[in-house]
């Protein structure tokens, strides 16, 4: 089983951007709190150093071209990972910005996979 924490709208693109995409663009137009900017580098800090970057092992696996709509899923498995998402999604109502857990035993494609969490492209309807 795999979880995905992403917008509950669209964006202009008509794509779903995940829980750190949400935050990062908050922080991007200064919409954070001190406390909140604080909260958001030590969480990352945390990731970088309990998770592995797919982009650093395969540059291509966010290629549009070659992987449309790649997304990646936590492993139902990476439970400090998936607690870890809690603070974001704190953060994300308090500016009241839609975000929800998505659940899935096959969301699509795996293009990458390690101990924590996979990448996918999603199988087309």
């Amino acid at each position: 089983m795999y979880v995905r924490f992403q917008a509950t709208d669209a964006n202009r693109r008509g794509t779903f951007p995940g829980v750190f995409a949400l935050v990062n663009g908050l922080a991007s137009a200064g919409r954070l709190t001190p406390e909140q900017e604080s909260f958001r580098r030590s969480s990352y800090d945390w990731y970088d150093a309990n998770l592995v970057n797919p982009s650093h092992v395969d540059p291509t696996v966010y290629d549009r071209e070659l992987h449309p709509g790649a997304e990646a899923w936590f492993k139902a498995s990476a439970r400090a990972h998936v607690e870890r998402v809690g603070g974001h999604l704190e953060i994300l109502e308090l500016h009241r910005v839609g975000c929800e857990a998505i659940w899935s035993a096959d969301p699509g494609e795996v293009i990458y996979e390690d101990d924590h969490q996979v990448v996918v492209v999603p199988r087309v309807p």
